[in-house]
């Protein structure tokens, strides 16, 4: 039985016995338990190396539909976990850590989106899918940030739309496609941090490296970026390109799959922005995808838990809009 204090924490801090392979170790566990390891490209490196699949949150998604594993153990945030389940109900889906949150999913919360829905009526609503299952159960369809413009542009010109959480993906779609949707005010707290001061920096310091950025951040940083797009975009013209340098606008963990790929080419993380006071954010790292660590995915394997579980009636109506996104993608 787990003990009380490791459910207060949402984590199991039990420590690795002394002189034991944890890399073996959770390997040997997936292969005896017929689980998989799922990690989004923002983990920490130590744990990219040990997945059985990584990618950005379509990606993960796409994996999650098609595994045979009876075990799903999903290293990314909280709503991946949720979508993975919602998408396997029949499976269990662990995380290592319940604390990994999501800051741009936190900025919509269920009771908001349908009173907001309630008072915009013929309004179709596209959520990204960094959101709650509740969240996902209000809406129309779901897009992820690589598949964002492809699926609004299957929507009639004249549809009426709601776009959220994502501001500033949202007014990003919005340029590329021509639409005038509403827009959530929801952001990501690191994609935010990026300015175009910070940028122009390194531009000059580097001036061959081409500026990669995620449509997460603000309007004018992607004002002046050579190649908008998700982390599977990115990484994707970076090991195409015969560019040697990039200056990277998203969170620090892609760089480990981008150097890992991309063998002689050099790869420089945007700082975050220094406010007036003279004080930048700690790290261009979101806090919560740290929260996956190789102690706890052990645990996890161990102990099977901490377990996420969607409530059947919204589990029913959330899967709808993410199934006609996987239909398009």
């Amino acid at each position: 039985m787990l003990k009380e204090e490791w459910l207060q924490k949402g984590y199991i801090d039990e420590p690795i016995p002394e002189g034991v392979d944890v890399n073996q170790e959770i390997r040997k566990m997936c292969e005896e338990k017929d689980a998989i390891i799922l990690a989004h490209y923002y983990t920490q490196g130590e744990i990219q190396n040990i997945a059985d699949f990584i990618g950005d949150s379509l990606a993960l998604a796409q994996k999650a539909a098609q595994t045979d594993a009876k075990i799903i153990v999903m290293c990314g945030v909280h709503f991946m976990a949720e979508t993975n389940k919602i998408l396997c109900p029949d499976k269990k889906v662990l995380v290592p850590d319940l604390n990994a949150g999501c800051s741009l999913a936190d900025s919509c919360r269920a009771d908001d989106l349908k009173k907001y829905k309630e008072e915009h009526p013929g309004y179709q609503v596209v959520s990204y899918v960094n959101t709650t299952a509740a969240v996902k159960a209000l809406t129309d369809m779901v897009v992820t940030s690589g598949n964002a413009k492809k699926i609004v542009d299957t929507f009639p010109k004249d549809a009426k739309l709601i776009f959220g959480p994502d501001y500033n993906l949202g007014s990003y779609i919005n340029s590329v496609t021509g639409r005038e949707m509403l827009l959530w005010n929801g952001g990501c707290h690191v994609h935010e941090r990026f300015s175009v001061d910070e940028i122009v920096k390194l531009k000059k310091e580097h001036p061959e490296a081409l500026v990669l950025a995620h449509p997460e951040c603000k309007g004018p940083v992607l004002a002046i970026a050579d190649v908008v797009g998700s982390t599977a975009v990115i990484l994707k013209y970076a090991i195409e390109s015969d560019c040697k340098e990039f200056i990277v606008a998203t969170e620090a963990g892609i760089l480990h799959e981008m150097q890992r790929k991309c063998e002689g080419k050099t790869f420089y993380p945007v700082p975050p922005e220094i406010s007036e006071g003279g004080v930048g954010c700690s790290c261009n790292e979101c806090e919560y995808m740290k929260m996956n660590t190789l102690q706890k995915i052990y645990n996890t394997l161990k102990y099977e838990w901490p377990e996420v579980d969607v409530a059947p009636d919204v589990a029913r109506e959330a899967v709808k809009p993410i199934n006609r996104m996987l239909e398009l993608s």
